[in-house]
């Protein structure tokens, strides 16, 4: 395929409100493909050249793209600039200059050839790098065609502005098969295996259905993470799944580790060590303590495993809070700091060994196939890494007794598993049930709310630019995000101007596809679903302005409205955290919401 008819299905796309529309545009997009370009083609679609757990960028910014546009059609270069304030928008001013100017050198360029070379871009690094990527960049604008380059100038800076999620795009490929969406459960369940929506696609574009048999555990390719779901006390845990094997709940990083045996250059066994952040990003960098560990501790030739990190006490030997831990997520002085904080990493999940997947396996048997992987030091406080303690328990009382042990402990409370559950990737199940801190409002939990938009701040607050932002929570039914509340107090000004400077680089120009917003709820500034925040309430209340749990119709236009049923909100909203460790997915569910309304104390 041309990338010039790949444009077209931008610019359709882009132009698009309703997401079943999309999702049929995109289906007849994958419809069109060979499976050799299927790959490329799903990562330009994400505004990129690998997939998203891949750490490969274009490490080019829009000033940059701006001089290569003015480079290629020999423009003026105040005139350019004027004409991109107007328009704010780098795709549509290039559009509009290459409709203006004649290029001898402009031809059809297959998506391929246009991918290899956004690829070499991305890949260019050291001294001359960014001339390197001028040139380049320069050449692809000079050659293509208006449409085409919009999209060229977007794709290297994430604007592509196409607005739909990976769960869109799923429910594209079930499309493509069967024309409708019967699939979909099956491909997201290949998908939380591996999600690399480049290879799904392709393995089903090459073998139908068939090809999700295919889907394995891949060394370096991270598994979405596991869920737990969650229940208020220890008689409803035993009444739900019986004697289970229980673990404190740590308040940590929570990591997924691939380490590989390899032989270096000199023929001597070493190891290769990956680490992944719950939203898929290799953070492997962040903490080569943990990698020297996992090096030194694991023996075998291949695993992947999950545990998660936390600072301790080198001196005590205690664990330490969150808001120190959290000093390791960072890009600097990381030796400096790993030695001020070490951490230590505590493994409860065995997903993968030696060629072997262990996730359809019980979870006793993972459990015990997890501790024959490490070696131990005789003092065990200076191994990095440890199995995670559990204990079987059938006793409500007992449970609940470990609970106030670990709260006592400072930890977040505790996790039971059971016995026989197997990992369920990327979904929250009734094989993991958490119990959390308990706190003194009606309602025992945090809930993970996704940041949708904000309103402009009025008298001390217009200094922030920002006075009130909305936050919603993911319907998973429907696969929309929707409100819940909007939070204008508790945070400090520094948080205040955090959630600022995360909103500015994420606007929307409109309200994004995948929200379902009352009129009511509208916010100034609309933002992609990037940003997913720790908001911890008093209560929750049924709302006529919210629609979480509403039923929803759609108007002529295009916008959501009400039939006739309140939703559910939140009272006396504050912000706790950022979560950059989640993922827009990873929000609270609406089914989480509605069980919270009703498991309420009184």
């Amino acid at each position: 395929m041309l990338f010039s008819r790949l444009s077209h299905y931008f610019e359709i796309i882009e132009k698009e409100a309703s997401r079943l529309a999309i999702t049929e545009h995109l289906s007849d997009l994958f419809k069109e493909l060979t499976p050799a370009e299927f790959r490329s083609t799903m990562y330009l679609l994400q505004g990129r050249v690998a997939p998203m757990f891949n750490s490969l960028e274009f490490g080019i910014a829009e000033k940059l793209i701006s001089k290569a546009a003015i480079s290629s059609m020999n423009l003026d270069t105040k005139y350019f600039t004027s004409e991109l304030k107007k328009t704010g928008d780098l795709g549509q001013t290039v559009e509009s200059f290459k409709k203006q100017y004649v290029s001898f050198e402009q031809e059809d360029l297959s998506i391929e050839q246009v991918f290899e070379r956004l690829y070499d871009l991305a890949g260019r690094k050291g001294s001359g790098s960014q001339d390197q990527k001028l040139n380049i960049l320069a050449h692809l604008i000079a050659q293509s065609d208006p449409l085409s380059s919009r999209y060229l100038v977007r794709i290297p800076v994430g604007q592509m502005r196409l607005g739909f999620s990976d769960m869109t795009v799923l429910d594209a490929f079930s499309w493509m098969i069967t024309g409708d969406k019967s699939l979909r459960s099956e491909i997201e369940s290949a998908y939380h295996v591996r999600p690399d929506l480049g290879y799904i696609g392709q393995e089903l574009k090459k073998h139908g259905a068939k090809g999700l048999s295919h889907v394995k555990p891949e060394l370096f390719t991270p598994i979405l993470m596991m869920r737990a779901e969650r229940l208020s006390s220890g008689e409803e845990i035993i009444e739900k799944i019986g004697a289970c094997r229980v673990e404190s709940k740590y308040d940590g990083f929570r990591l997924q580790i691939h380490v590989k045996k390899v032989k270096n250059s000199e023929g001597k066994s070493t190891s290769e060590v990956r680490l992944y952040s719950r939203n898929l990003e290799d953070v492997t960098h962040m903490y080569p303590d943990l990698v020297r560990g996992v090096a030194a501790q694991v023996k075998v030739n291949e695993a992947i495993i999950e545990g998660e990190a936390i600072g301790y006490d080198p001196h005590t030997n205690k664990l330490l809070p969150f808001q120190q831990t959290v000093q390791r997520k960072r890009k600097y002085d990381i030796e400096e700091k790993a030695k001020e904080i070490p951490l230590r990493l505590f493994v409860f999940e065995l997903l993968y060994v030696d060629g072997e997947s262990y996730i359809s396996e019980p979870f006793e048997s993972r459990r015990k196939k997890l501790s024959s992987l490490l070696d131990r030091k005789d003092d065990v406080r200076h191994d990095v890494v440890v199995v995670a303690k559990d204990e079987v328990i059938d006793d409500p009382i007992v449970l609940e007794q470990m609970f106030d042990d670990a709260i006592e402990q400072g930890l977040e409370g505790i996790v039971a598993k059971k016995r026989d559950g197997v990992y369920q990737a990327g979904a929250r199940g009734w094989n993991w049930i958490k119990l959390k801190r308990s706190y003194s409002s009606k309602i025992d939990d945090t809930i993970d709310c996704l940041v949708m938009g904000y309103d402009y701040g009025k008298g001390r607050r217009s200094g922030f630019g920002i006075g009130a932002f909305l936050v919603g929570v993911l319907d998973e039914e429907k696969d929309v995000f929707v409100t819940v509340s909007k939070v204008g107090t508790g945070l400090s000004d520094e948080q205040w101007h955090e959630l600022k400077r995360r909103s500015d680089v994420l606007k929307s120009k409109k309200t994004p596809p995948q929200y379902e917003v009352d009129k009511a709820m509208k916010c100034d500034v609309w933002i992609d679903p990037k940003i997913v925040v720790e908001i911890k309430a008093d209560e929750v209340t049924r709302s006529a302005t919210h629609t979480a749990g509403r039923i929803m119709k759609s108007s002529k236009s295009g916008s959501a409205s009400m039939v006739d049923e309140s939703g559910y909100a939140l009272r006396f909203p504050r912000l706790i955290r950022f979560r950059d460790d989640r993922l827009a997915q990873d929000a609270t569910t609406l089914s989480e919401v509605k069980a919270l309304y009703k498991s309420q104390k009184v």
